[in-house]
């Protein structure tokens, strides 16, 4: 069965940097298109950052020339590179893959930016 297990979360100050990883199972991962997400309690879960097997990636505006998705594919597993880290940026983060109308999520990490 397909697993999404994040890790990486934390406490960081203002300024600073994170990675978060997404180890996956449970299926042919470098066929397919990983996101990260992330969500703020009362607010709807938004897209971060994508990745394709191979390709361009993508990245909300909010955090574009911050955050780093990346992946490699003989591990498994997804990154995310957060650097210059914001209040705004405290959220749990996700990680997603669909396979046709079958969408898988992990639990969910949590992000705090706060001095």
């Amino acid at each position: 069965q397909v697993q999404l297990v994040e890790s990486g979360g934390g406490l960081v100050q203002p300024g600073g940097s994170l990675r978060l990883s997404c180890a996956a199972s449970g299926f042919t991962f470098s066929n397919y298109y990983m996101s990260w997400y992330r969500q703020v309690p009362g607010k709807q879960r938004e897209l971060v950052a994508g990745i394709p097997s191979y390709g361009i990636t993508y990245y909300d505006d909010s955090v574009k020339g911050r955050f780093t998705i990346s992946r490699d594919n003989a591990e498994n597993t997804v990154y995310l590179q957060m650097n210059s880290l914001k209040p705004e940026d405290t959220a749990v983060y996700y990680c997603y893959t669909k396979n046709g109308d079958m969408a898988y999520w992990g639990k969910g990490t949590l992000v705090t930016v706060s001095s």
